[in-house]
């Protein structure tokens, strides 16, 4: 609940700061064609101790119209002492119809698999309204709000004293209603450095997931830019003791297509 009463407070703090970007509209996008980056990251260290990362993602965005298209897929696997500590995939898809030019009506789905958050899976699907608080070249603020259905498959996870997975309990899979509350902001501070924050809750009776996405990214040519990024996400009820805060620090080459 602390965490969505700071991200409510930033939002509003947010909203009158539109007006300052009211008339630098930005250039229209490339219509009838997926544009989009991709971002890949890795990390290997050995001597005193030994870990090994990998975590790549794909964001496409495709305009016809009134209509904007929207595909996320993304994957992480660590490795810690020889022992395998992280392992996920997720995957977004949205369409989003223009009402007018800031106003607009959306429908979602996403879908996640991870080994160690303890939901073996969290899919859901979703529908609703969504603003564009400013919307210029350099600066970009765009909040929705909706509700829609989630499915959940919660397991207990057992682990040794080395950390090994040494036993999972898989429990029946529940469905619930949710609200879901979606916030993107984009600032270029110049031509070559953009910071990016993304803020994603569902909100249901079974658990209510808060996603937080924020990442600093320097351009080194037209098609290629090193990101470094932080992300939380922070599941309020997950099954037995597992903790409920996940963080990700990343360092990755971004490709623009």
């Amino acid at each position: 609940m602390l965490n969505v009463r700071v991200y409510a407070s930033i939002f509003v703090i947010l909203l009158p700061v539109s007006a300052l970007w009211a008339d630098d509209a930005p250039p229209p996008p490339p219509t009838g064609v997926w544009i989009g980056k991709g971002q890949f990251g890795f990390l290997s260290s050995h001597g005193n101790s030994q870990a090994q990362s990998i975590n790549s993602n794909i964001d496409l965005t495709r305009y016809d119209g009134a209509w904007k298209n929207e595909f996320y897929l993304g994957g992480l696997y660590g490795k810690s002492g020889g022992i395998v500590s992280a392992e996920r995939w997720e995957t977004r898809l949205q369409t989003n119809y223009a009402i007018s030019e800031d106003l607009f009506a959306f429908g979602g789905f996403r879908y996640q698999h991870d080994l160690f958050n303890g939901f073996q899976y969290q899919a859901s699907v979703t529908g609703g309204m969504g603003y564009k608080f400013i919307d210029t070249a350099d600066t970009k603020l765009t909040a929705q709000i909706g509700a829609g259905y989630r499915r959940l498959r919660p397991e207990d996870i057992f682990k040794n004293a080395d950390g090994v997975v040494t036993s999972r309990v898989v429990h029946d899979a529940t469905g619930d209603a949710i609200g879901t509350v979606g916030v993107d902001f984009y600032h270029a501070f110049t031509k070559t450095t953009v910071l990016s924050n993304k803020f994603l809750m569902e909100a249901g009776s079974s658990n209510t997931m808060l996603h937080d996405d924020i990442a600093l990214t320097v351009k080194m040519s037209d098609k290629l830019a090193l990101s470094v990024g932080y992300g939380i996400t922070d599941n309020t009820n997950p099954p037995g003791t597992l903790k409920k805060l996940d963080t990700l620090a990343t360092v990755n080459l971004v490709f623009s297509f």
